[in-house]
């Protein structure tokens, strides 16, 4: 079996609106082109305690992420939908003060150079997007949009998770092929 040496390149990003957060239930994930970059940092403590003159118990808490999320352009209908803002009736894009923001499911391929590395962070919320709008000079550069995300654990299965991350093995074709067709869970079957 051979195992990645580097991984590279973010593609095949999806959205999947959480529907239900008791018993996590998510939409079926929607493709968002242009993914540039996605810098994870990991969030949490380490926190240790002293007894006999030296440490004596250590604890480390997993408090999820913040992120950002880098897009070529990020679609006007999955913006409104995750920030609560409103398109109207002419199709403009309203970002409204009191919108409520929806929690989604951040999925996406990190490529390697042996097996690609699918991805899910399960409870992700996003605030409003920076972009930078440029001039145009000799040569055209494009711009980015990108969100600021916070990831949160989410209960699935009676077990507090943030992520999953799957690469494809003798066992696992059937789920690593239809990862972006709905939310994998944990413990996922073949066509579940």
């Amino acid at each position: 079996m051979s195992v990645n040496k580097v991984t590279f390149g973010l593609d095949n990003v999806h959205i999947a609106f959480l529907v239900d957060g008791t018993t996590p239930s998510w939409e079926t994930p929607v493709k968002i082109p242009g993914a540039v970059r996605f810098a994870p940092e990991p969030q949490g403590e380490e926190s240790t305690f002293y007894a006999d003159n030296g440490p004596y118990f250590s604890y480390t808490s997993n408090n999820g992420y913040t992120a950002e999320l880098e897009m070529a352009n990020l679609p006007d209908d999955i913006l409104a939908e995750m920030l609560g803002w409103e398109i109207d009736a002419n199709g403009m894009l309203v970002e409204t003060t009191d919108g409520t923001p929806k929690e989604f499911a951040l999925l996406g391929q990190i490529l390697g150079d042996k097996k690609n590395r699918r991805f899910v962070y399960y409870r992700c919320k996003a605030s409003r997007p920076t972009a930078e709008h440029n001039t145009r000079g000799e040569s055209v550069e494009p711009t980015t949009q990108t969100l600021n995300i916070t990831i949160l654990p989410i209960e699935i299965g009676g077990k507090n998770v943030v992520r999953g991350v799957i690469e494809l093995n003798d066992k696992n074709t059937t789920v690593y092929n239809n990862f972006f067709k709905s939310v994998t869970i944990p413990g996922a079957k073949a066509g579940v």
